[in-house]
């Protein structure tokens, strides 16, 4: 697989970032590939994270049940990374994607 393609695929669930993951690290380090390999994984963080949170919210007040919708936010952040990665771009996801870039250094590219 290319280093496009590899970066694509991360941002497609877990699975999908395993995957990408696995073959990057078969292969020489490209930033290009860390970099998409941590954004994803820190919007599937950021996802798990908010489902949780959003579960207790709900179990605990039903009538706050509007804060589902809050999930779509994460979507929004998936579709912006597979654009960036797909256009060849190591730009940040919006709001969370500069945290990201600091975190997860077990997937830095070495020489």
């Amino acid at each position: 697989m290319d280093r496009k393609t590899v970066a694509i695929i991360s941002y497609i669930s877990i699975i999908g970032w395993l995957i990408a993951y696995f073959q990057y690290k078969d292969k020489p380090r490209d930033p290009f590939v860390a970099y998409h390999l941590k954004q994803a994984l820190g919007i599937a963080v950021i996802s798990i994270i908010l489902g949780v949170a959003i579960n207790v919210v709900v179990r605990i007040v039903p009538a706050l049940s509007v804060v589902v919708y809050a999930n779509i936010a994460i979507l929004v952040l998936w579709v912006l990374g597979i654009i960036n990665a797909g256009n060849g771009l190591q730009k940040p996801v919006p709001v969370v994607g500069a945290m990201f870039e600091r975190q997860f250094p077990f997937l830095d590219a070495k020489a």
